[in-house]
């Protein structure tokens, strides 16, 4: 059994699969309904209606929907999409124990411990029929999957066949006038829409379950007698055909494997069993330490099955679907059935070779496992876990491919795993002694060798090597010269495939991949939280692989993503350009193809492959924030930049990249505080004045405006911010920029409109201004402040400015490889977005309104023209005077102006520099601040070793042929060398 889920919960009573989706329903003796994802291990919902325990429910096949039945006497039909109830059916009297939709009618058959059978109409929510004939509970009922038979079992000991064809013609065949009178008649007086058709008879106790089979005329059926029995039908008449004993106790549920030949059934004695049909003899047994088993279920189109106990639910396997198979060139050798077959890749033309099984060993999980090739000697070893572990030894004739002749008996030995080391040599693993038996194509062991771990299988590794596996690592081991040549820790290891030039390869365990060099020196490790299935490596080093519901890819550097989703899981065998070729669970050979240029596009990034960059920017139509965002992540936003027409992405990966022309067009299109706050963050950074001024404007933020002008020494700007303050009766702003402007008079001016006469007063007295001391003395009148006597008063001013206004020079540096490129592509062509820029940077303070002046309009204040003439005439404040000069930064200037960039003096060589390569004295490089120099000339001139004596000489010599200036406060003290000959 191979667990694939498991829960832990109250008991189960009732399952269902999903046919299309990963779902399993489960119904709990507690009342609750569970849906869970088997496949990520997760529960999606939960429904809670019932009152009592929920022993029936099934999904519908088709339809959002699932019926449920429980001891409430409800039958509840629930839309999984709308989670909830949509109607409850209501007629059973006791406690209902199966429900199940038709696979092909609006129909619900439902089993009740009220002895009857009901079959209900769920569209038109009405009970259509009543099946009455059992004198005991009747524990399950189903249809036919094709035919209109329902099978019902009963505690009164029988199984009981249905012919439900007259209700199919009475409820959905169109009927005629004479039929629907027969049909009034039988209304009125009773009818026969179900009859029984056989009652099988054989059990000695209660019958718990029966159920149809597939497709064969058989039903199997098990009892609290703890038999299983087996049962054929015809048209007239069913009979017994075997009984299958072994269970130690009730036997709870049975039913037909949907794809396979075995019945699989379960007990309270805590097993589940499987049976061959065919032979009729038990196979498999599975049991649990403490949980009952209740009730199973089959999925309708996959290899699985579910059982519910005691303590939860468990979804499982009976056998591996994984087909064994080994690539080699354009060859595929894999294993079907009973069968050696052989697929060309570049023909496509699949052929089968040779049986591989001898008769009568087909049994449960003992197919082929591994496969390993000899392309030079064309043999193969198919690997298994008969008897333990074993293996079989192929050698297939040349031309047994093409005609499919018989081939002599395979060679058999007992080995944990066996693999090809070398053309004609193939390693077995002996567990018991821990040894690899290394043999020839006769099966004649010619070497052995004591593996270095404990090894629980071996793989290939190159000519001569091996990977040995543990629980915790993997080892390579060289069979030569009996070394290990690499070791690595590991999760589990399942599967390893090496890359086509064998320098790299992959590792893979249930949830991980483990991308190492050849010597084992690990690249990466890659997590999934579902299974991983398989993988190859393709022409480019790139590793694929799937899982159970996608194909993926993995980059050297560890980046991964989903290439595309898979409804069913596939097993890789080799990738061919855009084509992966795969097996499936069948083991038919699939080809698909897909959309290589995401992970091609991030190779060459990774490669810094730029030219195929480039290439794949113009011509493929790559998008998607997922994009967007690994270019973002790697360093490359300026190309993120050119994918990108949502303003919002343009405007932070403008930023990103530093590219003040494209933030400056995405701000004005977005038009937010905010972002006009953030570009001016980033224009300062890069000392562009003029971006930094009109985000401020935009923002109508005046005091960082004043700030930047005072910052820039642009005073001129400054007193208008001054008026700006003034319009806006903003009496701190007022305040602020007349003390950045050192304009004592407008400081009084402000102080006596705000009312601080004493404080004007002081203000004026201290800077002298003996004018309006005397007003103000006499406004004061008694109430003049005392001053200190004997102290000079000095005028605080703020330091005028060295270097004013202006943007910061910029270096001329190399263009990246892709500004170039990209310059003239799409929306992020640089002339586009310059002159998107450019055309509204003037324009903007244009628009002047008075209303918006009184609400903080900067640009109205900093323009001309209209705006004093109706200020004038409404009477408001001359503002003539504050015409914004012409030679002022605009956007436009400042955009553009860029371009002409500061070109920097070269560098010549430092006096010091020049002294060291003029001399051979030791005190000479020690002047020059060269003290590793002068050491090696003092030790190789006069052998001196201990320096520590000379130390404070030179630092002497170096401080004292030194002389520093200090120019503007800003800026470092500049170190100059004196020269011979300077005064």
């Amino acid at each position: 059994m191979l667990t694939k889920f498991e829960t832990k919960s109250n008991r189960v009573k009732g399952l269902s699969f999903h046919s299309k989706r990963p779902w399993i329903l489960a119904s709990l003796h507690s009342g609750v309904i569970q849906l869970w994802d088997y496949r990520m291990g997760t529960l999606i919902d939960r429904f809670d209606e019932h009152d009592g325990p929920v022993r029936g429910v099934h999904f519908h096949k088709s339809q959002p929907l699932f019926v449920s039945g429980g001891d409430d006497y409800k039958i509840k039909v629930w839309n999984y999409k709308l989670h909830r109830c949509l109607f409850t059916l209501l007629g059973h009297l006791d406690y209902i124990r199966t429900v199940q939709f038709h696979h092909e009618y609006p129909w619900i058959v439902s089993a009740s411990d009220d002895q009857t059978i009901r079959i209900w109409n769920w569209q038109s929510r009405t009970c259509i029929s009543v099946l009455t004939g059992h004198n005991h509970y009747v524990m399950c009922a189903s249809f036919h999957p094709k035919e209109d038979l329902v099978v019902s079992a009963s505690l009164d000991q029988t199984v009981r066949v249905w012919d439900i064809g007259a209700l199919r013609k009475k409820t959905v065949s169109p009927a005629d006038d004479i039929l629907r009178l027969s049909q009034m008649n039988t209304d009125l007086f009773g009818g026969v829409d179900a009859v029984v058709k056989y009652v099988l008879e054989g059990h000695d106790r209660g019958v718990n379950w029966a159920s149809f089979h597939p497709t064969l005329p058989l039903i199997v059926s098990g009892a609290d007698d703890r038999q299983v029995k087996l049962w054929r039908m015809n048209d007239t008449k069913a009979w017994e055909v075997d009984t299958l004993r072994g269970h130690m106790n009730n036997v709870s549920c049975v039913m037909f494997h949907a794809k396979q030949d075995i019945i699989v059934s379960n007990s309270e004695d805590k097993s589940i069993r499987v049976w061959d049909v065919t032979k009729r003899t038990g196979v498999q047994t599975f049991r649990r330490e403490h949980d009952r088993f209740w009730i199973l279920a089959s999925h309708p189109e996959m290899n699985l099955l579910a059982a519910g106990h005691d303590s939860g639910m468990l979804v499982f396997k009976l056998e591996r679907e994984r087909p064994a198979f080994a690539v080699s060139g354009d060859s595929l050798f894999y294993a079907k059935d009973r069968f050696l077959r052989f697929f060309e890749f570049s023909t496509q033309r699949d052929t089968q070779v040779i049986p591989i099984r001898r008769p009568g060993t087909t049994t449960l999980n003992q197919s082929p496992r591994t496969l390993s090739y000899s392309p030079t000697e064309n043999a193969v070893v198919i690997c298994s876990d008969v008897d333990g572990g074993s293996y079989e030894l192929y050698v297939i004739p040349r031309d047994s491919i093409t005609r499919g002749d018989a081939v002599p008996e395979a060679k058999r030995g007992v080995g944990g795993s066996a693999v090809f080391v070398a053309r004609n040599r193939f390693a077995v693993l002996d567990k018991s002694s821990n040894q690899v038996l290394v043999k020839n194509l006769k099966n004649e062991v010619v070497k052995k060798s004591s593996l270095p771990i404990a090894a629980d299988a071996i793989f290939y590794a190159g000519t001569g090597n091996l990977l040995c596996r543990t629980e915790d690592r993997v080892v390579i081991f060289d069979l030569q010269q009996r070394l290990v040549l690499g070791e690595l820790q590991t999760p589990f290891i399942k599967y390893v495939i090496w890359s086509n030039d064998m320098e790299s390869v992959a590792l893979l365990s249930k949830h991980a991949i483990i991308i190492a060099s050849k010597k084992l020196v690990h690249q990466c490790t890659l997590h999934e939280t579902i299974r991983v299935k398989s993988g190859a490596w393709d022409d480019n080093g790139v590793f694929i692989y799937t899982t159970l519901n996608h194909i993926k890819y993995c980059l050297p550097n560890g980046d991964s993503g989903i290439i595309r989703t898979l409804n069913v899981p596939i097993y890789i065998t080799k990738i061919s350009g855009n084509t992966i070729f795969c097996l499936d669970r069948d083991g038919k050979n699939r080809a698909i193809v897909i959309d290589a240029t995401e992970y091609i596009f991030k190779l060459s990034l990774l490669k810094k492959r730029y030219e195929n960059v480039m290439s794949m920017i113009k011509n493929s139509q790559l998008c998607g924030q997922a994009m967007i965002a690994y270019l973002q992540q790697k360093g490359f936003p300026e190309v993120a930049l050119h994918f990108v027409k949502d303003e919002r992405t343009r405007f932070n990966l403008a930023l990103e990249s530093g590219n003040i022309q494209i933030a400056v067009a995405s701000a004005k299109e977005i038009d937010e505080k905010d972002h006009w706050y953030r570009l001016g963050v980033e224009a300062l950074r890069q000392g562009n004045a003029g971006i930094v001024e009109y985000a401020y404007q935009r923002t109508k933020n005046f005091e960082r405006l004043s700030f930047l002008y005072l910052i820039t020494g642009n005073m001129e700007k400054l007193s208008k911010m001054l008026r700006i303050a003034e319009v806006k009766n903003d009496v701190m702003g007022q305040f602020h920029n007349a003390l950045y402007l050192g304009d004592v008079r407008e400081r009084v001016k402000i102080l006596k409109n705000a009312g601080h006469l004493p404080l004007a007063y002081a203000t004026a007295k201290i800077h002298g201004l003996e004018d309006v001391v005397e007003h103000l003395a006499a406004e004061l009148g008694d109430d003049i402040p005392s001053l200190p006597e004997g102290k000079k008063p000095s005028l605080l001013m703020p330091p005028a400015p060295i270097m004013c206004g202006g943007d910061w020079p910029l270096l001329r540096v190399m263009k990246g490889i892709f500004e170039g490129g990209l310059d003239n592509m799409g929306r992020g062509g640089a002339d586009e977005d310059e002159e998107a820029a450019d055309g509204d940077w003037g324009e903007e303070l244009d628009v002047v309104d008075l209303d918006g002046l009184q609400n903080g309009d900067v640009s109205a204040i900093l323009e001309d023209g209209e705006a004093a003439e109706e200020n004038e005439e409404e009477g408001g404040w001359d503002l003539e005077d504050l015409e914004l000069p012409p030679e002022a930064d605009t956007p436009r200037a400042s955009v553009s102006a860029r371009s002409s960039v500061f070109v920097a003096p070269t560098p010549g060589m430092p006096v010091s520099q020049i002294w060291i390569q003029r001399s051979s004295l030791a005190a000479e490089h020690a002047a020059a601040g060269n003290f590793d120099t002068a050491m090696r000339l003092l030790n190789r001139q006069l052998g001196i070793k201990n320096f520590a004596p000379l130390k404070s000489m030179f630092l002497d010599l170096y401080s004292g042929s030194h002389s520093y200036l200090r120019a503007i406060s800003s800026t470092p003290v500049i170190s100059l060398a004196v020269e011979q000959g300077m005064e």
